[in-house]
């Protein structure tokens, strides 16, 4: 009950049914096609982020940011570079659908060679992560497409009239 009582908490706020077509060169085209409640999408309908001119970031690209700095640095290193642990998610995003990279945050994932065993543990029960799961992929995929730098965004967007709502219905 509680996994499908959050998995219909997720696809009633989008945070998983934007995951969609998939693709060898990763997401594709990350310029916004369509916006709804402060989130943007490209023509595939994959969250994609949204960075004016003067380095104004979309809402979800800096929370993503927040969020990568509390669930993932830990083991993906700073601004997602990588680490001896674990290997930069600016790179990886390069290569990974939009589906692949959701489902490795959601089931994990698991690298078993003659010389390492790499380990992501499944954080589909992770309200932390799951709550934030699309804002986190936004902020990844901009760092990886080349479009956010290594700092902290300073300027964003204003806050969606629903964001709390949202998730405040997201961790009940």
């Amino acid at each position: 009950m509680k996994n499908a009582a959050m998995l219909r908490c997720l696809l009633a706020i989008g945070f998983i049914g934007a995951a969609s077509a998939a693709r060898s060169d990763g997401a594709g085209d990350p310029t916004p096609f369509a916006s709804t409640d402060g989130q943007y999408f490209d023509k595939a309908g994959n969250p994609t982020f949204k960075i004016e001119k003067d380095g104004t970031v979309d809402w979800y690209t800096f929370i993503g940011y927040r969020m990568y700095g509390a669930n993932c640095l830990q083991c993906h290193g700073p601004d997602a570079l990588g680490s001896s642990y674990a290997p930069s998610l600016v790179d990886s995003l390069k290569s990974l659908t939009t589906q692949q990279a959701l489902g490795a945050i959601i089931g994990g994932k698991r690298d078993v060679t003659a010389s390492q065993d790499l380990v992501m543990p499944t954080f589909g029960e992770n309200k932390n992560v799951m709550c934030y799961l699309n804002p986190i992929y936004v902020y990844l995929r901009a760092r990886s497409d080349g479009a956010l730098g290594r700092e902290r965004p300073t300027k964003h967007e204003d806050k969606p009239a629903d964001w709390d709502k949202t998730i405040d219905a997201c961790f009940s």
